[in-house]
């Protein structure tokens, strides 16, 4: 046995993988497919059909080995990485459960805080609340942006943009720093904290989480904020939207849109846009309005990708500057976006 799990253990993710769909059979294979993209398939193909013969062994140990990763998976959902290994260890021994939980953990690069993400936000709220501002834009980078949204709507107006602009300014954290913190908060998985240095934070999760607030906790958030750094203020606002972002916009709002906009910086914009965006743009324009940017596209020659983006930026700015003024509802999900 112990030989037949070293030659397994030569084989890489992708012939696994091959030996498990052949040994599952042609309808189930199609079905597991069906749920994958189109470079995996073509991967996997081609690892099916560089395998000539595959033993009813290697089939029996390919099986048992995702077997056993399914249940480490489920038990890892349901209570953590410990909890999995000591569930394992009680089923398989030590060393088993072990190499499981190595495998499954290198394969799923489980993150800080993977605990955090299945409790209610306002739970975790009342953790954090009277933590130092640099703690709660530390766990509130790592968790869910829904989660991460409410939690920072929730905190005390005059410490929400203090904590938006730390996650912003958010690099490196060493990972002593983060065990300490996500063992205060759940010490029993500590574990799960990786040996390099972790990257979270920074621009993109702070735009990721404002908008996932309600318009109100944003404006007063970026209003605080702009007072203190108004360069960052600009630079989250550039990001909180973006042009394709315009398919999300009712039919009202599109058409306002069109109506306020440069149709020079609006035919440049609709050059690289995508079929969606054509689409539903040239829908909310007259037929004779469609027509004529339709015949205006087909002749604009190659333009510089800078002048197309400098042109979307702009059509951007406006719809951000409609929203202010009312006349443009940009859905957040919060509750000042539902229409009496």
């Amino acid at each position: 046995m112990r030989r037949r799990l070293n030659t397994l253990a030569k084989l890489t993710g992708k012939q696994k993988a091959a030996i498990l769909l052949i040994s599952l059979g042609q309808e189930a294979s199609s079905k597991v497919y069906q749920h994958l993209p189109d470079e995996e398939i073509e991967q996997l193909t081609l690892a099916i059909s560089n395998i000539s013969k595959v033993g009813s062994e290697d089939k029996k140990e390919v099986l048992r080995e995702f077997h056993e990763m399914c249940i480490a998976q489920d038990y890892l959902a349901m209570g953590g990485i410990n909890y999995a290994q000591n569930v394992l260890e009680a089923a398989l021994g030590k060393e088993r459960a072990e190499e499981i939980i190595m495998r499954l953990t290198s394969q799923l690069q489980v993150k800080p805080f993977d605990f955090a993400r299945r409790i209610d936000p306002m739970q975790i709220y009342q953790f954090l609340q009277n933590e130092h501002p640099q703690t709660i834009a530390l766990v509130l980078a790592h968790l869910d942006q829904k989660q991460a949204a409410t939690i920072l709507s929730s905190l005390p107006p005059e410490l929400q943009s203090d904590v938006a602009r730390r996650i912003a300014l958010l690099e490196q954290t060493s990972p002593e720093v983060i065990k300490e913190v996500e063992h205060i908060l759940e010490s029993r998985l500590a574990a799960t904290v990786r040996n390099d240095f972790t990257v979270v934070g920074g621009i993109e999760s702070i735009v990721n989480i404002l908008n996932g607030v309600d318009r109100s906790t944003e404006k007063l958030i970026l209003e605080q904020l702009s007072e203190r750094d108004n360069d960052l203020v600009d630079e989250i606002k550039k990001r909180m939207f973006v042009f394709e972002d315009i398919i999300n916009l009712d039919r009202r709002a599109i058409q306002r849109v069109i109506q306020e906009v440069d149709n020079q910086d609006l035919l440049l914009a609709l050059k690289a846009a995508s079929p969606e965006v054509k689409k539903i743009i040239l829908a909310n324009m007259s037929t004779r309005m469609a027509e004529s940017f339709q015949e205006d596209m087909e002749f604009l020659g190659p333009v510089r990708v800078k002048a197309v983006e400098e042109a979307q930026g702009r059509i951007v700015s406006v719809i951000r500057r409609l929203e202010d003024t009312g006349e443009v509802v940009i859905s957040r999900g919060g509750s000042d976006d539902v229409l009496l």
